[in-house]
């Protein structure tokens, strides 16, 4: 069961980047763009690292999408883009495109897929175990970031006060 939701997430992630890639209208574009989104999250679940689907589906799902919306209704881009392809151009895609094909397939082929694969801990994606790490291992550098965004907001809080009252 868990082979056939995986394949299915996989299909649903190559298909709908292809579609988001190739079609011409921008609006649905962010729309596939949003469906792949979705569909690596649901991989993160059946990786059992639910904290990084959460939080790919609220930073990239949610805050890049209406980032991206945003710009596609601010720039009105929800008429078709006819692009010219040049032969330069088409020719280094078609160099970029062989290389990166090269690269991928001489990595498969150097790869050993009968080896055993090491025992991994299963909590590792869990936030439980992320928050004992961050707490116990990375507790003073998880303070310091947490102070330097502090400081951050309180300065840009500081800043926006000065130009209120100059008006």
């Amino acid at each position: 069961m868990t082979a056939i939701l995986f394949y299915l997430l996989s299909a649903i992630c190559i298909i709908s980047s292809i579609l988001m890639i190739f079609h011409k209208n921008a609006m649905y574009s962010v729309l596939f763009l949003l469906i792949c989104f979705f569909s690596v999250a649901g991989l993160y679940v059946m990786l059992n690292a639910q904290f990084l689907a959460i939080v790919h589906i609220i930073v990239y799902a949610g805050a890049i999408m209406v980032l991206f919306l945003y710009v596609i209704m601010f720039l009105n881009m929800s008429t078709p883009i006819t692009i010219r392809k040049s032969k330069l151009v088409m020719g280094i895609a078609v160099f970029t495109g062989s290389s990166l094909c090269f690269v991928l397939v001489t990595a498969l082929w150097a790869t050993n897929f009968g080896q055993n694969p090491a025992i991994v801990n299963q909590d590792i994606g869990l936030a439980s175990t992320l928050g004992k790490v961050l707490f116990n291992e990375f507790l003073i550098p998880f303070e310091v970031s947490s102070v330097l965004f502090l400081s951050s907001m309180v300065g840009i809080v500081i800043f926006n006060k000065k130009e209120q009252k100059d008006e």
